[in-house]
């Protein structure tokens, strides 16, 4: 059964890579449920879709279409194996960690409805940052993850409410159209030729549908 395994929530610590200083990114399990909402748009709202989580770099990190990140467990294992190291749940900064949910290959608008009440969007891929480099201290680390392929999911919250370990996760709608995390991750900092295919999302942040449409219209000056 696809499910939540840990749901994560940060511990302020210092942050050398950022000017901002501090950064949550070191995310730890909670027992009992904690409730999930919109925080509103990115650098305005709340941060987090978590209660009690909490976002220090407004600019770069939350808001509505990041306001809960996803990373599945199998991957964690994964990169235990690669790294010789453990890796906890939340170890990566995520809010939920998943256990049986593929979400490399998850749509872009796919909704999931979490325990009772909770609809999660599929929104986009995380892209690696210094402060994560900084945290995991590992060699060429930002490279090595873009590499792996296993970027995780931003999701925005729909229909908000409790969530909780061990809360199944079932998907209720699936788009029609093949974009999916693991395409918008390799278009946005692999390929940049793959950048015009994700107009067919509509649910991708408009940053991305943006970067989206440029390449669009150079690729359509250069067939003139």
């Amino acid at each position: 059964m696809s499910r939540i395994q840990t749901v994560n929530i940060g511990v302020p610590r210092p942050n050398p890579a950022k000017s901002v200083g501090t950064t949550a990114i070191d995310r730890r399990p909670i027992d009992g449920p904690i409730y999930v909402r919109a925080p509103g748009p990115k650098g305005t709202g709340l941060g987090s879709g978590i209660v009690d989580d909490t976002v220090f770099d407004y600019a770069h990190h939350g808001g509505d279409d990041q306001a809960v990140y996803a990373y599945a467990r199998e991957d964690l294992d994964a990169w235990e194996l690669t790294l010789q190291r453990e890796l906890t749940c939340g170890m990566f900064g995520e809010n939920i960690t998943t256990v049986g949910v593929d979400l490399t290959y998850a749509v872009i608008g796919q909704r999931w409805r979490v325990g009772e009440q909770v609809i999660l969007e599929v929104s986009g891929p995380r892209k690696p940052c210094g402060t994560f480099a900084h945290w995991m201290n590992e060699d060429r680390w930002v490279k090595r993850f873009i590499a792996h392929g296993a970027p995780g999911a931003f999701l925005r919250v729909i229909e908000e409410g409790e969530i909780k370990p061990g809360d199944r996760v079932e998907v209720i709608h699936t788009p029609t159209h093949d974009v999916t995390i693991d395409l918008t991750f390799r278009a946005l900092l692999v390929d940049p030729d793959l950048l015009s295919s994700l107009l067919e999302a509509d649910a991708l942040p408009e940053s991305i549908k943006e970067l989206a449409r440029r390449r669009a219209r150079i690729s359509s000056r250069s067939t003139c």
